[in-house]
This record gives C-alpha cells, sequence and structure tokens, in this order.
C-alpha cells in the first residue's frame, strides 16, 4: 500500500499548497467570497461538476448500483437535471444580480425583511450538507489507514477548514478544478472500465443478476419522484450552487458552462450504477450497499490506481464540503450575523471584509467537525438538510423569478410555514419518510399565493429596481482586468 499511501499524501499536501496560493489572491470580498466574478467556461465548468458530486454521488451512486442495478444511476440523474435546468433557465439572470447570497437575492426581488429568516433556513440546510460530506472522510480514510472514525473526520475536515479559511473561493476553485480531473480519471476512466471487465463484461453481468438489475425503473416511481422534488429542484436554489454561479466572468458562462457540468453529471451517474451493479456480481453478499465502492477499490484494482481512485473519492468528498462550507460561512457571516448587528456593508474592497470572511468559516469549519462526529447517520443528515431547503425556500426563491405578484409577506409566511411543517412532518412521519417534503411544499405553495394575493403588491419602485439588476444594470461592478479560464 506505500504506492497508494504516497499518491494520497501528495494530493492532500497539494491541496493545502492551492489553499495557500488562493490566500495571495483573495484580497477583497468579491475575490474571496466569489473568486473575483471572473471564472472563464472551462474552470467553471469543472469546478461546478465538483461542488455537485460529492460522496453520497459517488459512494451512495455506487451502493444505489449494487442494490438496484442501472436505474441507482436516478438519483445522480436527478442532481444533473436539476444543473441542467438550472443553467439554461435561470442562471444567467443569477449572474447579473451581482449579490453573493440567495437571501441578498430575496431581499431585491421583495424590498428587504426576508434576509434573516431565508437566510437561518439556508445557513441549516449547509451547515448539514457539510456535515454530511465529513463524516464520508470517515469511510474513506478507513479504507486507506484502517482510521478511527473521529481521527479521520477531524483529519479531513481540517484539511478542508485549512485551504477554505486561507483564500475562500478561489482556493476552493483551483481545488475542485484539481478534484474534478482526478475524479474524471479515478471514476470514468479507470474504475468503471476495470470493474465491468472484472464482472466478466455486461453479457456476464446480465445472466448472473436479475433482470430487474438492467430495468430503467426498478428503483420505483415513487423513489423517482422523490428524486426529483427532492434534488432537482434543491440544485435551483442551494446557496452553495449559486455561490458558483456568482462567479462566473458573464452570464453566458453561466448559461453553457453548466450546461457542459450538468451532462457530465449524467454520465457520472450512469457509471456509478454501472459500476455498482458490477460490484454486485463480484460480491453479491455485501453487508452493506455503500460497501461496495470501498471493497472494489481494495480488491480489484492494481498498487497505484487504487490509490488514485480512492483519492478520485476524497476528492469527491472534499469539493462538496468545502463548496457547502464557504456557503454557509457566507449566510452565517453576511445574512445573519450582520444584519442582526445592524452593520452596514462596508466597501467590497476593504480587507476586513476578508478578514470577518475568513474568521467564519473558520468557525463554521469548527462546527461542521465537531457536529460531524456527534452524528452518524449520513443519509439521515442529508434528508434534514434538502428538506428544509426544498419544503422552506423553493416557493418564494422561484416565485421570486417567475411571479411578479409575489410579495415579501408571502414569501416570509411561505419560508416560515414550509420549514416548520418540514420539521413538524419529520417528527411526525419519521425524517426519511418522503411525506414531509410533499405535504411541506404544498403548505408553502398555498400560503405563499394566498398571502401575496390577500396583500398589498410589491412596491413599483421595488420591482423596476429588481428588473435593472436581472438586466445586469445597477449593481456595483467589480474590475475584471483578467478572464480566467477558456
Amino acid at each position: 500500500m506505500a504506492v497508494d499511501y504516497t499518491v494520497i499524501v501528495v494530493y492532500l499536501a497539494g491541496m493545502l499548497a492551492m489553499g495557500w496560493w488562493g490566500m495571495r489572491r483573495a484580497k477583497s470580498k468579491s475575490e474571496f467570497l466569489v473568486a473575483g466574478r471572473r471564472l472563464g467556461p472551462t474552470m467553471y465548468s469543472g469546478t461546478m461538476a465538483a461542488i455537485v458530486l460529492g460522496g453520497a454521488s459517488t459512494i451512495g451512486g455506487v451502493g444505489l448500483g449494487y442494490q438496484y442495478g442501472l436505474s441507482g444511476a436516478w438519483m445522480v440523474f436527478t442532481i444533473g437535471l436539476g444543473l441542467l435546468a438550472l443553467s439554461v433557465f435561470f442562471s444567467a439572470r443569477i449572474a447579473r444580480l451581482k449579490v453573493y447570497t440567495v437571501s441578498e437575492m430575496l431581499d431585491l426581488r421583495y424590498g428587504g425583511r426576508a434576509g434573516v429568516i431565508s437566510g437561518l433556513v439556508m445557513w441549516a440546510y449547509t451547515l448539514m450538507l457539510a456535515v454530511t460530506s465529513t463524516i464520508a472522510y470517515a469511510t474513506i480514510f478507513d479504507v486507506l489507514f484502517d482510521m478511527n472514525r473521529t481521527v479521520a473526520i477531524i483529519l479531513g475536515g481540517t484539511i478542508v477548514v485549512a485551504y477554505s479559511t486561507l483564500g475562500g473561493m478561489w482556493s476552493i476553485t483551483l481545488t475542485d478544478m484539481v478534484q474534478f480531473v482526478v475524479k474524471t480519471i479515478g471514476v470514468l476512466l479507470l474504475l468503471l472500465p476495470i470493474a465491468v471487465v472484472k464482472a466478466g463484461g455486461f453479457s456476464e453481468m446480465k445472466a448472473k443478476l436479475p433482470t430487474t438489475y438492467f430495468d430503467p425503473l426498478g428503483i420505483g416511481g415513487e423513489t423517482i419522484f422523490t428524486y426529483v422534488l427532492i434534488y432537482t429542484f434543491g440544485m435551483l436554489i442551494g446557496q452553495d450552487i449559486w455561490q458558483r454561479v456568482f462567479t462566473a466572468r458573464s452570464d453566458r458562462t453561466a448559461k453553457w458552462g453548466g450546461t457542459v457540468a450538468g451532462t457530465y453529471c449524467l454520465v457520472y451517474a450512469l457509471a456509478g450504477a454501472v459500476i455498482g451493479t458490477a460490484a454486485k456480481v463480484l460480491y453479491p453478499k455485501l453487508g452493506s450497499p455503500d460497501d461496495a465502492f470501498a471493497t472494489i477499490v481494495k480488491d480489484e484494482l492494481p498498487i497505484g490506481v487504487r490509490g488514485l481512485v480512492l483519492a478520485a473519492a476524497l476528492a469527491a468528498v472534499m469539493s462538496t464540503s468545502s463548496g457547502a462550507l464557504i456557503a454557509c460561512a457566507t449566510v452565517a457571516n453576511n445574512d445573519i450575523w450582520s444584519r442582526l448587528r445592524g452593520v452596514v456593508r462596508r466597501d467590497e474592497g476593504a480587507h476586513d471584509e476578508v478578514k470577518g470572511n475568513r474568521a467564519f468559516i473558520l468557525i463554521m469549519g469548527v462546527a461542521v467537525i465537531g457536529t460531524a462526529i456527534a452524528l452518524n447517520n449520513v443519509v439521515e443528515a442529508l434528508t434534514v438538510a434538502y428538506n428544509l431547503l426544498v419544503g422552506g425556500l423553493l416557493v418564494p426563491i422561484l416565485g421570486g423569478l417567475l411571479w411578479k405578484r409575489g410579495t415579501v409577506q408571502g414569501a416570509l409566511a411561505s419560508v416560515v410555514v414550509g420549514g416548520l411543517a418540514v420539521i413538524g412532518l419529520m417528527a411526525s412521519y419519521g425524517i426519511l419518510a418522503n411525506e414531509p417534503v410533499y405535504y411541506g411544499l404544498l403548505a408553502s405553495l398555498a400560503v405563499y399565493v394566498g398571502v401575496s394575493l390577500a396583500t398589498k403588491p410589491t412596491e413599483a419602485a421595488v420591482l423596476a429596481a429588481w428588473r435593472e439588476r436581472l438586466a445586469g444594470r445597477g449593481a456595483e461592478t467589480t474590475q475584471e482586468p483578467t478572464a480566467v479560464g477558456v
């Protein structure tokens, strides 16, 4: 394993070096939080694909393939569909707003007063998303070094917190680009063909497995519908995703770069399901489907290649973890703490803005590591995160983008009722039940429409300012002497 260990150690050292390099570039709030809004198509596509394809998409996607066959691709497939929908229909308008958070968009659209409450919901979502990614370090480092769970979480979490705190979005962008390349090589170009060959090819896989493993809808229609509701719609409104949209140097980059990333996700989804199906042939009686990825990597790959593929899994986890962490810190500082203190935003280039956001990344990082150590169930934590996000924020965000009659009163009522409904229904039906997000979303929609129609329309001046921002006018602009990416 010495060669494999060397590959992993070099990779981790490289991540820290990227953080140090990014620190030299992050001199303003814009540079630190959104990479100066100047990523070109290549870097934008790679980093967007990296953040949405995390440990759940890699380890969990292979596990679903092991359990259900090719239809196990649906979870990651719906993530790709969400990213495509965001990129084609909304990303250009979002990029032109020149904001830093989803809550700032809500304030612009509704005329203020929506920020703190929506920020709390978004903060809870990003925190839990970061926690689930951090928990996944335990699985990977256990395979690598037979490491204690707590030590593994602290090690992986500390590396991510370190490079994220040093350089903010610049460090995360650089590391995500490396992680995208590593994932592509490790999972698509190495693990996928090797797994299929080891399983005897597709003909042998079909001969040894039930026909349901090759049914595109074998996982079940209700499950697919739930995936669409949670992940496809979740991609449309998450702060972690929007913050990457804000990094695009133009609305065209956001649209077409995101489309490329979404298409990549669809390919990645099918690859994970095929790898899991091959693992079912090779290891028909694993204790847990989530063990499929680690088992096939550990037992079937040659030395060196095994280290690279494990680095790919680590890359998947780190990219999602760092993206969720900076999103969590950005929301905590800009949408909650600053508003509660009544602090007026200083000049964008002021050094203390960078110091403040850097401090919040460090604080949130420590909180994420501590929470990850305390929790055991990744699926439950991820479900809570997406239920809160979709149930509480989907309606007011999409309503603000698509329906001019929506009001701030309707938006606030929608956030509160949808969020509380989801929490109450999870307590009643269980965290993993489908009903909380179904009924919570319906309640949020009903309240949003009802209260908006019952209250005074949004002021014409607010809507006029909103339309100006959507058109790319009236926002603070930053100097962009160099376009990054090609």
